[in-house]
């Protein structure tokens, strides 16, 4: 059955490739409703340029069609990308920390600080080194002048007490 008219084609186009068409956006963009404008375009963009259509393969022709509009779309998407609700929200946020949460990173902080001094030495200094004062292993090396190596061993040591020790008071 060969349609005699544009609209007759277009819609025998839309009846046949519809799904197809719009599985081709979706899959390309990620974003259904998108799929669903780009897919209506494909099939706009069909409908005008339908005298230049020379008869040889529709499905093609529409896939064609589909995925330049997808491309289109993808490149312009970057440029004009609006945020979410939630990412404006996150953007213009207070990044000064809620009091609660100030409180218990104190708490936290005391903890950590009263298990360091715990530990007998080496592991004591190299835990407070580590936790309190937030030097990494090779600060801490050069600070006390020992091998790398032996200081990241005591870190690692360290760490599974204290582990421990936070285990026994807090269970878990």
């Amino acid at each position: 059955m060969i349609p005699d008219n544009k609209n007759q084609l277009l819609g025998h186009a839309i009846e046949a490739y519809g799904r197809l068409i719009l599985t081709i956006c979706n899959s390309m963009t990620g974003d259904y409703h998108e799929a669903e404008d780009l897919a209506q375009e494909t099939f706009l963009s069909a409908y005008k340029n339908l005298d230049s259509f020379d008869g040889g393969n529709m499905k093609a022709w529409l896939v064609k069609i589909a995925s330049n509009k997808c491309r289109d779309f993808l490149k312009s998407a970057a440029r004009r990308s609006i945020p979410t609700p939630q990412e404006a929200f996150d953007l213009v946020s207070d990044a000064a920390p809620i009091p609660e949460d100030t409180i218990l990173e104190k708490d936290t902080g005391k903890r950590i600080r009263n298990f360091c001094l715990s530990l007998k030495e080496p592991y004591q200094s190299v835990a407070i080194a580590y936790f309190c004062d937030h030097m990494n292993a090779q600060e801490i090396s050069k600070a006390t002048g020992k091998n790398l190596k032996t200081t990241q061993t005591q870190i690692y040591r360290a760490k599974a007490m204290i582990q421990k020790l936070w285990k026994e008071e807090f269970g878990g």
